[in-house]
């Protein structure tokens, strides 16, 4: 298979933060298939989510800042969610990776919020912001297109909260 990143990031709409996903994950990866090496199709197509980063290995290096990234803010709102319960967080948090000041923080910032919709939506702000930071300096390779899968993660999370029948959610909470 050709290469042909420039052509294929080229093509792709520009994402931003809030707005609705410009198609599904399932056409983003089939569109990469079309234009990219197996061996990078392979590893976009297999992007581990919070809950596989324990067993995730791989020598890609933007994957692993941004798993390390995730591990870190997850592990530290953990901590501050046990705390508050007066429990050890210890078994809730994810081995292999340390605290990071500027983490607790953004974890912290987001816990005093008193609406839960806005304090997520804090969280996905700062996660998109990292995503940004790790895009410098790369334009037409398989980080960029790394990147662009996580963003689109976020915006399809958000677009499936707005479509979600909230009467129906409300009905089976109150019952």
């Amino acid at each position: 298979m050709a290469c042909f990143y420039i052509y294929f990031i080229s093509s792709l709409p520009m994402l931003h933060l809030g707005m609705k996903p410009p198609f599904s994950q399932e056409h983003f990866l089939e569109l990469s298939r079309q234009f990219i090496p197996a061996e990078d199709y392979a590893i976009l197509a297999g992007l581990p989510v919070a809950q596989g980063y324990e067993n995730f290995q791989t020598k890609q290096e933007t994957l692993q800042r941004w798993v390390a990234f995730d591990t870190v803010l997850r592990n530290e709102l953990a901590k501050l969610r046990a705390s508050r319960k007066r429990m050890e967080p210890t078994k809730y948090l994810r081995p292999g990776q340390y605290s990071d000041a500027l983490l607790a923080q953004i974890a912290l910032n987001a816990s005093r919020n008193p609406a839960p919709p806005e304090a997520e939506r804090f969280l996905d702000q700062q996660r998109w912001n990292f995503l940004e930071e790790l895009a410098f300096g790369h334009y037409f390779d398989l980080d960029v297109l790394i990147l662009y899968a996580y963003k689109l993660k976020i915006l399809w999370r958000w677009e499936e909260v707005r479509l979600a029948d909230k009467e129906a959610l409300l009905e089976k909470v109150l019952t």
